[in-house]
């Protein structure tokens, strides 16, 4: 009897391959930054647990009142997908770096609002392009590339930061205006990209009825997802904090750029290995085990007590949320049907966003009345009443293939 030949595995298309590097490279400059302001807002602003919750809460919520629009733009002018793109990592790289010159935590506050407000422009129009661009059987290896190089950009930036600081002698300020060199190299990628609107795209949308921004018009099974969605985010603690722990546990920076650096690691492996594994299991059982998952990695870190205790409780929290976004963003994808992707990625990030704010301030206040193992241990009891929350609505209880 002879063997079945092996199929050759597809590839991805190349313009999603060059999606992902534009997001490898982004993510390059971003934790050049992001894993220094903890650090930057405690040591040199004299700010605390709060203000770290306010900053990190009003960038995301900042982003969430443009992504709605952006998305359904998205939908509206398909030919101005790539545009939108361009233009939120051009914001985002021309206020990365000021953050260095920044002379009090709220400048810190503006100008992390102007980063996170380039990625309310980009996120639906690109995510959408990459749900027209992929086959439907190919998009949770599609959108697990995309997360899982934003996860190897973080440790790139980490480490060049973290050996900046070792070997240069430069200040915080200084290595985070350094920030700016991979920016632009995002920018000059994205300009190569080709626009991937056809023509029949266009007139498609041209002539379709635009997916109306009303809640109430939003399949049942996605609006559904999403105000579950809607609590998980006060579990969904902002990664700063594991930063300003390890800064209260005596840790040096360049240890906890490397802690950082670490975890990103762990997270990309974790996405890159399994998002083709996204594409043959039904993703509302991987959302469900996901935020069980995530529901443990909190309850290590809310264990941590020591440097030591810290890096265990960090290698098992990266490894149990590596594949978390990539699996929700393509449940969104599924979810939202064959039209108006585009505003359904809108909904979906301004839901996360706009929960931000206070999930972030929430966090800071826990943290200050009770400290950081009470703080984690909220977000652990948050994210597994979700996980159950999820398991019991409607629309989750029967899992389909």
């Amino acid at each position: 009897m002879r063997p079945e030949p092996m199929v050759p595995r597809r590839k991805l298309p190349l313009p999603v391959v060059m999606f992902g590097l534009v997001s490898l490279l982004n993510e390059v400059s971003a934790q050049m930054v992001a894993p220094l302001i903890p650090i930057l807002l405690v040591s040199v602003l004299a700010a605390g647990p709060v203000a770290i919750g306010a900053v990190e809460g009003v960038a995301n919520a900042v982003a969430a009142f443009l992504r709605l629009w952006s998305g359904r733009y998205a939908d509206v002018q398909p030919q101005r997908r790539k545009a939108l793109v361009l233009v939120g990592y051009g914001l985002a790289v021309a206020s990365r770096p000021l953050i260095g010159l920044a002379g009090n935590w709220g400048i810190v506050v503006a100008l992390r609002a102007a980063d996170r407000l380039g990625k309310g422009l980009r996120g639906a129009p690109r995510d959408a392009i990459l749900a027209d661009i992929t086959p439907k059987d190919m998009q949770g290896r599609a959108y697990g590339l995309n997360r899982g190089l934003d996860y190897a950009g973080a440790v790139v930036g980490s480490l060049i930061a973290a050996a900046v600081l070792a070997w240069s002698g430069m200040d915080l300020p200084r290595v985070i205006l350094l920030s700016a060199i991979p920016g632009l190299a995002v920018l000059v990628l994205l300009a190569l990209l080709p626009n991937p609107a056809t023509a029949a795209q266009i007139e498609a949308a041209r002539n379709a009825e635009p997916v109306p921004l009303r809640w109430s018009q939003l399949p049942p099974s996605l609006r559904g997802y999403l105000q579950v969605l809607a609590l998980f985010c006060f579990a969904r603690a902002s990664e700063a904090f594991i930063m300003l722990r390890g800064h209260e546990l005596g840790m040096s920076t360049v240890t906890l750029l490397l802690l950082w650096a670490w975890l990103a690691a762990l997270q990309s492996v974790v996405a890159l290995a399994g998002a083709p594994v996204t594409d043959r299991r039904s993703k509302r059982h991987l959302t469900l085990l996901n935020w069980t998952f995530l529901a443990i990695g909190y309850g290590a870190l809310a264990w941590a007590s020591t440097g030591a205790a810290l890096w265990i409780a960090v290698s098992i929290y990266g490894v149990l949320s590596g594949i978390t976004e990539g699996v929700e963003r393509s449940l969104v994808s599924e979810l939202a049907g064959t039209s108006g992707k585009g505003t359904a990625f809108g909904w979906y990030y301004m839901v996360t966003g706009l929960a931000a704010i206070p999930a972030g301030l929430l966090f800071g206040f826990v943290w200050k009345l009770v400290g950081p193992a009470g703080a984690f241990a909220m977000t652990a009891v948050i994210a597994m009443v979700c996980a159950v929350w999820l398991k019991l609505s409607l629309g989750f209880s029967t899992v389909q293939p």
